[in-house]
């Protein structure tokens, strides 16, 4: 197997260099930031990502996994070295390359033998032949090199069940020899006869966009159905799961919500946005599903009015901040706009998240109300708003939760309570796409 080298330890890069090493290879999980790296060395996981210490500790065990902040020295001895660092959205919604570049420089000037210089991170379609002149420009020796795109599709959440048994893996390359080594690195889902998609850097790094781009289309298409589907009285489960039937449509996807968030598709769909326009190509319709998720996060704030019309002075209990289950990434999710739509309306805001609560106070609201229990939070509340779909909220106990609220109004921004059961404990309630059914 291969010597892989991975620079950057974030969602991203822990996962998948772990996920290598899982395949037999021998990986060093690189990064500038010396806090990472020591708490690796503990058998510490920086990040929330369900079954990935376990993993971690398998390979680490083995020897197939390291760390290291030294990436000079991680690079020379590296066969295979993948880029996987962040790319933040710019002003103009352009992706931030400028780590992208950073590593590629860093990369050349280590460049001691032939290498693949893979990148993992999202990157815009042109990104790979920018490496390719980056390094060309900046190596001081005569090693051979090939660029390569080999672009993740990682859910957060369920990202180490998807890297090791993915869809499909995707390599762009642009030889023979680098395709070569690339299945020898994932040789065990070669074997086991996972799609490998082979073709070219440009195709490989609009095949990230696009998928992002496509599955940001339906969730803004359902949350738009579900808003009408509130105005008529018709159920917009019955309907995303009529449409799901459609073998063309698949029922993946079609779940009305507050809006999507995280740190994938806000900063992919605006990048293709902007690259389209690079281009003088409209991209219309992302740029409509862009619009109407921003909107719906005043959809839920309009649902919470409805039920309290006079906010100033009253409590509201919001459950759940991260931008969707099992993570405790924050970045971009709906709960801080609301949140922030709360607090500019008066409420004094409650929070509870079983993971993300930290985070949100670190990066975005320093002075939001946490709490450690769901009782806790919505004790005394005018109104509870549910944001993310934790199982520990989906088993919430409507009877026994009622006496504890000061007003029985719930936004349910996710339907994971029951309709019945709402009605029978006589709750005031809004949902998205089922409020008058």
């Amino acid at each position: 197997m291969r010597k892989i080298c991975v620079i950057g330890t974030g969602y991203v890069g822990l996962v998948s260099g772990t996920g290598l090493a899982d395949f037999g290879n021998h990986v060093i999980c690189c990064d500038i930031d010396q806090s990472k790296i020591d708490l690796l060395k503990k058998g510490e996981i920086p990040i929330y990502e369900p079954g990935l210490k376990e993993l971690v500790d398998r390979n680490v065990k083995a020897k197939r996994l390291t760390f290291s902040s030294d990436i000079d020295t991680s690079v020379r001895d590296a066969e295979v070295i993948f880029i996987a660092v962040g790319t933040p959205m710019g002003d103009n919604g352009e992706a931030d390359l400028r780590a992208v570049e950073a590593v590629a420089k860093t990369i050349a000037k280590n460049l001691n033998s032939y290498k693949i210089i893979c990148t993992k991170s999202t990157v815009p379609v042109g990104t790979g032949a920018r490496l390719q002149e980056i390094v060309e420009s900046e190596k001081e020796s005569d090693a051979e090199f090939d660029i390569v795109s080999n672009p993740e599709f990682l859910r957060e959440g369920s990202a180490v069940k998807d890297f090791l048994l993915p869809d499909r893996v995707v390599l762009g390359v642009n030889s023979k020899r680098a395709e070569e080594v690339m299945k020898d690195v994932y040789r065990p889902l070669f074997i086991n006869e996972t799609p490998m998609v082979v073709t070219n850097v440009p195709s490989s790094e609009m095949i990230k966009y696009a998928s992002n781009a496509f599955l940001a289309v339906k969730i803004s298409f359902i949350n738009e159905v579900a808003n009408l589907a509130d105005k008529v009285g018709a159920d917009v489960h019955t309907v995303a799961r009529a449409m799901g039937l459609d073998g063309r449509i698949s029922s993946k996807f079609l779940h009305p919500g507050p809006g999507y968030g995280g740190s994938c598709f806000p900063k992919d769909t605006e990048a293709l946005v902007y690259t389209g326009e690079q281009h003088d190509v409209q991209f219309q319709v992302v740029q409509a599903a862009i619009n109407a998720n921003k909107t719906q996060r005043n959809v839920i704030l309009d649902k919470a009015t409805e039920l309290l019309p006079e906010m100033e002075g009253k409590t509201v209990a919001v459950l759940g901040l991260a931008f969707k289950a099992n993570t405790d990434d924050v970045r971009d999710t709906p709960a801080l706009e609301i949140i922030q739509g709360l607090n500019e309306a008066g409420a004094n805001v409650k929070a509870y998240d079983p993971i993300a609560a930290e985070n949100m106070k670190k990066f975005f609201l320093p002075e939001l109300t946490t709490c450690k229990s769901v009782i806790e939070t919505v004790e005394g509340a005018d109104l509870v708003i549910i944001l993310t779909e934790w199982n520990e909220l989906r088993g919430l106990g409507l009877k026994d939760l009622k006496p504890h609220l000061n007003a029985p109004n719930i936004v349910d921004a996710r339907n994971i309570l029951s309709v019945d059961q709402l009605k029978e404990f006589g709750y005031n309630y809004r949902n998205v796409g089922r409020s008058n059914v």
